[in-house]
């Protein structure tokens, strides 16, 4: 929501188990990303099998769509579909990897501490 709404100061998303579901309007933003005009933003999502299947929705599906939607809309996007449920878990164990996605322009080799 904080990128959706200030493109111009959150541009890099992490979502983790996004709660694009009926649950403080989450499921709007598939509808808002193919609808309205294309924000600058470049948004990494996970989520895994196992997440939340409850009465206002399933976890798995509502990140499908949202991924979904990013892809139709030409967002910058990566998606992550593992088998872990509604935890950090999988997330932690890709973070560096989605660190270097969102960053990727940045990327520079590490110094050995020699000047060469």
């Amino acid at each position: 929501t904080a990128a959706w709404e200030r493109p111009d100061a959150f541009r890099k998303v992490v979502s983790h188990c996004g709660s694009f579901a009926n649950i403080r309007g989450g499921h709007v933003y598939p509808w808002l990303v193919r609808n309205a005009p294309r924000k600058p933003l470049r948004v990494f999502l996970q989520t895994g099998s196992n997440d939340l299947d409850i009465v206002i929705g399933n976890w798995p599906i509502a990140n499908h769509d949202m991924a979904s939607a990013l892809a139709y809309s030409g967002y910058d996007c990566q998606f992550v579909f593992g088998e872990g449920g509604h935890t950090l878990m999988h997330g932690a164990a890709i973070f560096p990897d989605t660190m270097r996605w969102l960053w990727r322009e940045h990327a520079q080799p590490a110094s050995n501490g020699t000047n060469h």
